[in-house]
């Protein structure tokens, strides 16, 4: 695997690893900050972005491994949740039944992972073309403040009774909330808030809706990191490893504390404040890469 002869600094993975930790599973894609602050900072910077899809930069190197450090901490937030989960998942191949609700539950997790799964796999090389693509990822992030407006409005004006326990979700609300995951393999699109937005849509509460989308987004960025795990053990990229740790260490923390907030924030309030937010940014980012 060639590898581009790029320079990772110390102060470069902080930053990225800030970015990372909080835009993973806040409703502002994470993916796409990893593109428009690049391009947004110039110089040294913007150079991460070019060529991207012909060789793997230490920058993309980088975000695979700062993504593994987010799922490794997003398991070990809701570690006692998981354990109750696998656990049901066996019990429930052994004894060829799943009426308990954590076994129902697991299984709906899974149905909800397949689309995204298999598009992914699918189409990864058409959609890791936009990596590259400023203008694109505004245009993508524009449209994910739309989508979060729309949804509260739609909940506001249609909903009127509210699913406030995920082990009720049906197999279909599940599944209808894992294809709208597939929308988050376009860099811009928030996986949280696209997930969260199917459940509101599907008469979850915002309570309800993020637990969910928490649960689901676990095996998807940890299928998504292990697939691109060996890239990180290329020989060519160890003059960068000391700052993908560091950078990975300040990822884990952000996540932690990004998820503590979320939980806290969705008891209570909408999805308003992250869409404007991205309203905001992807119309700058739009008009200046344009």
């Amino acid at each position: 695997m060639k590898v581009k002869s790029l320079e990772v600094s110390y102060f470069q993975s902080i930053l990225t690893g800030i970015l990372q930790g909080f835009s993973e599973l806040f409703p502002i894609s994470s993916l796409g900050h990893s593109v428009l602050v690049p391009a947004w900072i110039g110089g040294s910077w913007r150079d991460f972005l070019t060529n991207e899809t012909s060789g793997e930069s230490p920058y993309l190197l980088m975000i695979i491994a700062l993504h593994l450090a987010s799922s490794l901490t997003l398991i070990w937030f809701f570690r006692n949740r998981w354990l109750v989960l696998i656990k049901a998942f066996f019990t429930s191949i052994q004894k060829r039944r799943n009426f308990d609700s954590s076994e129902q539950l697991i299984w709906k997790i899974i149905l909800a992972t397949i689309p995204v799964g298999v598009l992914g796999i699918l189409f990864q090389d058409e959609v890791g073309e936009l990596f590259s693509d400023p203008y694109a990822v505004g245009g993508f992030l524009f449209l994910n403040g739309l989508l979060l407006v729309a949804i509260e409005i739609y909940k506001k004006s249609r909903i009127t009774r509210e699913l406030t326990d995920t082990e009720k979700i049906g197999n279909g609300q599940a599944l209808v909330i894992g294809i709208a995951q597939s929308a988050a393999l376009f860099p811009g699109i928030s996986r949280f808030g696209i997930t969260m937005s199917a459940g509101l849509a599907r008469g979850l509460s915002h309570s309800a809706a993020s637990d969910f989308a928490f649960l689901i987004a676990t095996p998807v960025i940890v299928g998504a990191s292990i697939l691109k795990l060996p890239k990180l053990f290329d020989p060519e990229i160890s003059h960068i490893l000391g700052p993908v740790l560091v950078g990975s260490v300040v990822s884990a923390i952000c996540t932690y504390l990004s998820i503590a907030f979320l939980v806290r924030w969705f008891k209570t309030h909408t999805l308003y404040p992250f869409a404007i937010y991205s309203l905001i940014i992807g119309a700058l980012s739009f008009w200046r890469f344009s």
